[in-house]
């Protein structure tokens, strides 16, 4: 198949393309500015101006909608909030509309989403897809998200969604701000430590969303997590103990992130668990089930 992606520069789109071209398929990539490769097919878009390469949908049979503004860089000014918001539903509006007039007969929509869906909130819960949204602003967003992505539902388009958790990778991404002190030695908690931390390896996130391309019979959302559970402190004693680093230091008080972070602060702060069941019994297996075996292939 034909598989479009959008946000295919980022960490999830470059590795999900390498996948699709080892399983056979050709790969096309919407981006803001023309690019060279010999592997994929580079097409323009322009999300404020509403204008898309009309031949990016024509030759498209599957569309992975990756694109948006990354949450966790910049303080959540108004301004800022506004650019969240607006990259993900504009661009899903965007892919709605040139579909609808270039290609209804499109196999699948397939669009990232976030367990921020279910609200920053710590809590006992273990959030399955059934629970409904929260009231923060992450959760705002990722409504929103999910809302422009099933407006392919009304075109009988085969629509699914994936709510990710952190994905690992020592370059971007939380585990990334974790890795500096750790490897400095000073190492510990943030807050209480307690504060649930979904993660996901990276091979297993771009597997979800392969196996959701290969399997036409799914649809609607699935949680993007690994199946076990770790808090901030047991994940970040773990990262330290595959780095043979010491974990001893006094936890990172609260207050400090939020003067360092500001709203956006909740992101570290707060966090429930999220169950994996859904996607494991539709038939997927994780490669990296465990946290240190995930670690040690992250970090190595």
């Amino acid at each position: 198949m034909n598989i479009l992606i959008t946000g295919g520069t980022g960490l999830i789109g470059k590795k999900l393309t390498e996948m699709l071209l080892e399983k056979g398929h050709s790969v096309s990539i919407l981006s803001r500015s023309k690019k060279k490769s010999d592997k994929v097919q580079f097409y323009t878009w322009n999300i404020a101006k509403q204008e898309i390469e009309e031949e990016a949908i024509k030759q498209a049979d599957v569309i992975v909608h990756l694109a948006g503004a990354n949450v966790g860089e910049g303080r959540w000014t108004d301004k800022r909030k506004k650019e969240i918001i607006d990259s993900r539903i504009s661009s899903g509006n965007l892919l709605f509309e040139s579909v609808k007039k270039h290609n209804p007969s499109l196999k699948a929509f397939i669009s990232s989403s976030a367990i921020g869906y279910y609200g920053m909130v710590t809590t006992d819960k273990i959030f399955e897809e059934s629970d409904s949204s929260g009231n923060d602003f992450l959760a705002k967003v990722c409504e929103e998200w999910e809302d422009s992505a099933l407006q392919f539902n009304s075109i009988n388009i085969r629509t699914a969604i994936v709510r990710t958790g952190v994905v690992l990778d020592k370059n971007e991404g939380a585990l990334a701000k974790l890795l500096t002190p750790i490897k400095l030695g000073v190492g510990s908690a943030l807050d209480s430590g307690k504060q649930a931390m979904p993660w996901i390896h990276l091979d297993d996130i771009c597997g979800i969303y392969l196996y959701l391309i290969e399997n036409e019979s799914l649809s609607g959302a699935f949680n993007g997590v690994a199946p076990s559970h770790e808090n901030n402190k047991e994940f970040s004693k773990t990262v330290a103990e595959v780095l043979g680093k010491p974990f001893w230091f006094p936890s990172v008080p609260a207050f400090a992130l939020k003067l360092l972070m500001g709203e956006q602060a909740v992101i570290a702060l707060e966090g429930s668990r999220i169950s994996a069941n859904k996607i494991i019994e539709s038939g997927y297996n994780f490669k990296f089930p465990e946290l240190k075996k995930a670690l040690t292939d992250t970090l190595d």
